[in-house]
């Protein structure tokens, strides 16, 4: 990790801010971007463009002007106790370029609030569902959402039994009080 940050300074992001985004999924979800490199790629797609329009919005740019923002995506499999759970840190210059006749100029982008966190986050969440029920992986209830996969190896037994396992925790965690 300290070679791939190093490398990461030093060859590849220009001298401006730089914003990490770090983003977790449902635990039905999880099972499904481990064992689907589709699935996840089309949800990573989702997330870069909303992400990257967010920023150019908050630069004072607009996406048809050509502004664009440039990220690092680092994809993650597992957790501190090396449970199944796949999450994304990516890494996001905190603003957007704008190409002009002469070079490109870097415009920052305003410290977002938290309101405005939040209808991301419900953007995120309604585009990646609908890409989820596009490719026929998800099923639209409205009580509940459910996906249509089944564990059908051995391995899949063991994801599936990690991210439960991990769940379990997590609520026990959160009902146990603490000292």
């Amino acid at each position: 990790m300290v070679e791939s940050s190093a490398y990461l300074i030093d060859h590849v992001f220009p001298e401006v801010l730089v914003r990490q985004w770090v983003l977790t999924f449902p635990f039905p979800l999880r099972f499904l971007l481990a064992n689907d490199p589709q699935a996840l790629s089309a949800v990573l797609a989702v997330i870069q463009r909303a992400i990257s329009t967010f920023l150019v919005r908050h630069s004072g740019l607009t996406v048809s002007s050509g502004a664009r923002p440039g990220a690092v995506t680092l994809i993650q499999r597992f957790g501190s106790a090396l449970n199944l759970n796949v999450h994304l840190h990516i890494l996001f210059l905190d603003g957007a370029y704008r190409l002009s006749t002469s070079r490109p100029t870097f415009h920052r982008a305003r410290p977002p609030a938290g309101e405005e966190l939040n209808d991301l986050l419900d953007t995120l969440s309604r585009r990646i569902v609908r890409v989820l029920e596009r490719r026929g992986l998800l099923i639209a209830d409205p009580k509940c959402l459910q996906l249509d996969i089944e564990p059908a190896s051995s391995l899949d037994h063991l994801q599936a039994a990690s991210i439960h396992a991990q769940r379990l925790h997590s609520a026990t965690s959160l009902a146990s009080p603490r000292p």
